[in-house]
């Protein structure tokens, strides 16, 4: 584990060393802003550090019912009702939808769906299936396979930004099919709140489909700086998850100071859209210069920008040279993400200039040819060696 000292920033001090931080999702750069870390305070003086309780025995406070309905405002939903945190969320949305219905549940997940709802697929005790990455033609052949009558409980799940690729699920064609096949849509926006879509309401609104699909689950520990979750949904299916959700019916409800700062990160996001506009004309800049060094940044179209490097022990070693050279651009292997696809995740945040990014773009590429790996070729530099890589950096 890497040590920040000091608040989450566009830049911090690591490990002694300072450095822009380029893999935080402190998207918005709201968890130290004035408004926000007041209203925590704020709220430990008024309301405590805890709640004390799980939410259906004592521990549903003011500052929860007010956040709830915000969220629920904000999302395009009828309700909505609070979580611990995002893998708690998505872990107590599959397993409670899954618990309804005559017969056993199919729950249909994306291939590279985050964690939290594989885990939720296998603790809900349904039976599941993955279909190939945001390819819908393969889910509907699957679902016709498998599963043909429309009256059988089925639900299908998927991210709508994807956490390590940055690229956006099809939300239009997954809620048609849904439709077709009588099957209930789940989508964790824990990516695309704050970041994406009208006002940064996500990837949901971006499709315009506010209202239409069946449970958003989204974070409070990502754009809106803070930590706990969500699910926005109809009032019959948060009654349903109030009830049935465990991680839910069994957890401490969040602190208020993480709940009152959540709120007032979500007041600042709606009274200042610029933000969402910063951080993906960000976004954008840093692609830019990326493509420039030679890397291949095409399937990514948010804040999320993936260097796929391929081998585990050389995307060590670039993002170990970026730090030395003052970018931190954390490095991720498998089982995060499958074998022989080891990265270095890059996560813009609106607080971060473009100039910044782009001197962080030059430096990932003089990082990847000091490591030996040539940006666009998908392997090392076949004839690299010390002295050659010196003067290569140089250049």
């Amino acid at each position: 584990m890497r040590l920040i000292s000091g608040p989450q920033g566009g830049r911090v001090v690591l490990d002694g060393t300072p450095v822009l931080l380029l893999c935080s999702n402190n998207y918005l750069g709201l968890a130290d802003h004035p408004a926000v870390t007041e209203a925590a305070a704020e709220a430990a003086l008024r309301w405590g550090v805890g709640a004390g309780a799980s939410r259906l025995v004592s521990g549903t406070m003011t500052v929860h019912r007010r956040l709830e309905e915000r969220l629920a405002a904000f999302k395009g939903t009828e309700s909505a009702v609070l979580f611990g945190s995002g893998y708690l969320a998505n872990v107590g949305v599959l397993q409670a939808l899954a618990s309804v219905g005559a017969g056993r549940t199919t729950i249909y997940s994306d291939a590279l769906n985050h964690a939290s709802i594989i885990d939720g697929c296998r603790l809900a005790r349904a039976e599941t299936v993955v279909y190939e990455h945001n390819d819908v033609e393969h889910l509907a052949w699957t679902m016709a396979r498998r599963d043909p009558d429309p009256s059988a409980p089925k639900i299908v799940v998927t991210d709508s930004v994807f956490s390590m690729d940055g690229d956006v699920a099809p939300l239009v064609e997954l809620l048609e099919l849904c439709r077709r096949t009588g099957a209930r849509l789940v989508v964790d926006e824990a990516h695309a709140t704050g970041c994406t879509g009208p006002g940064g309401r996500g990837a949901v609104a971006e499709a315009g489909l506010e209202g239409e699909v069946d449970v958003v689950v989204g974070t409070l520990g990502k754009a809106l700086g803070s930590y706990g979750a969500f699910a926005a949904a109809s009032h019959e299916v948060v009654e349903l998850l109030t009830n049935a959700a465990r991680p839910l019916i069994f957890s401490t409800a969040p602190p208020p100071p993480a709940i009152a700062a959540a709120l007032a990160a979500l007041e600042l996001l709606e009274a200042e859209p610029e933000r969402v506009t910063a951080l993906q004309a960000g976004a954008d800049a840093l692609r830019d210069e990326l493509h420039r060094e030679g890397f291949d940044v095409a399937g990514s179209t948010t804040q999320i920008v993936p260097l796929i490097v391929g081998d585990a022990a050389l995307a060590m070693r670039i993002c170990e040279l970026a730090i030395e050279d003052g970018v931190f651009a954390q490095a991720i292997r498998p089982p995060t993400v499958p074998d022989g696809t080891s990265r270095l995740r890059l996560a813009v945040m609106a607080s971060h200039t473009k100039d910044e990014l782009r001197e962080a773009a030059r430096v990932l590429g003089r990082a990847a040819l000091q490591a030996g790996f040539r940006p666009g070729s998908g392997g090392p530099v076949a004839a690299a060696t010390p002295s050659s890589r010196g003067r290569v950096r140089a250049a």
